[in-house]
């Protein structure tokens, strides 16, 4: 055990893990409306706002920062360990991603195995993340040195996974092969999302089954899996995550660590035109459910214990 990285993840109560077994089928703007979602809910009816931080974990194509709102965002460093990136004063949500360390949000990240699963051990052992209720990781698509390395390192501490999956059949077929990884691994599942499932019509408001329907369900029935619910393509949201660009004027001012804590005006924009949209409702059916397998887990785990 990594002593640097105990010493974080042991402030972080939950670690949960987004996975898909396809590229394109939306999974990092779903780790980032869980992440939302779960920074807007209160961890119990009487305590304040969770905090939650998300690792974005997609080393060759980082998309959190620019979801956000934080593209350009500087990361500093601390006589403690590198200053995630806020979303605004609440601190409620931190961001931590390579997109920030790139010297131009174009530049490619050309590299092998090793310098990979370096970089993921540097950001768990080296990133200022504090107390957390939950850090969302956002992982690339497949099964890869990425997934291996992480799993290497957050093993010891009781990470749980999400699946997201699309209707097709493709889909659906490559997600059983995320399913074989978290089973090999002993990483549990809490339950599959099936995102993209009909478009919503910004007009009359009808949904459209374009790729289908009910194939996340039928998989996650097939596979004894809990079915967290169906997302939508939902065009005003595909304008909140598009239009989600912070110009490196408005960022360039956040000079000291103290500042960038604060985030951006343009992010905090970017939180409350996604809490307005159709889709945050129906999320947030889904973050509740993911919390209650949460703490049914942790119940069970108490009872065994004893």
């Amino acid at each position: 055990m990594d002593p640097k990285i105990d010493r974080r993840l042991q402030q972080v109560k939950q670690i949960i893990v987004v996975l898909s077994g396809k590229g394109g089928v939306g999974k990092s703007s779903v780790a980032a409306q869980l992440a939302l979602s779960l920074s807007y809910k209160p961890t119990d009816p009487n305590s304040e706002r969770a905090h939650v931080g998300i690792l974005d974990l997609d080393l060759t194509g980082p998309s959190i920062p620019r979801m956000l709102g934080l593209d350009g965002a500087p990361v500093h460093q601390s006589t403690d360990g590198w200053v995630p990136v806020y979303t605004d004063a609440s601190k409620c949500l931190a961001v931590m991603s390579v997109g920030f360390l790139l010297r131009s949000k174009d530049d490619s990240v050309v590299w092998r195995g090793p310098k990979k699963q370096g970089m993921i051990r540097q950001f768990l052992g080296d990133v200022r993340w504090g107390a957390l209720d939950y850090l969302v990781i956002d992982t690339p698509p497949g099964t890869s040195d990425e997934h291996i390395a992480m799993m290497e390192a957050i093993a010891p501490y009781n990470p749980i996974a999400v699946l997201v999956t699309t209707p097709q059949a493709v889909a659906l077929n490559d997600n059983l092969r995320s399913l074989d990884f978290t089973r090999k691994v002993q990483l549990p599942v809490v339950g599959l999302i099936e995102n993209m499932s009909g478009y919503v019509c910004p007009h009359c408001d009808e949904c459209t089954n374009v790729w289908g329907k009910g194939g996340g369900e039928s998989l996650a029935e097939r596979e004894h899996l809990p079915f967290l619910g169906r997302i939508p393509i939902d065009p005003e949201l595909v304008r909140v995550l598009d239009d989600a660009k912070a110009e490196h004027a408005d960022v360039a001012q956040q000079t000291d660590s103290t500042q960038s804590n604060k985030g951006t005006s343009l992010s905090y924009q970017t939180i409350l035109r996604y809490r307005s949209s159709r889709t945050f409702p129906l999320f947030q059916q889904i973050t509740a459910k993911i919390v209650e397998r949460i703490s049914e887990m942790h119940t069970n785990s108490t009872t065994q214990a004893e």
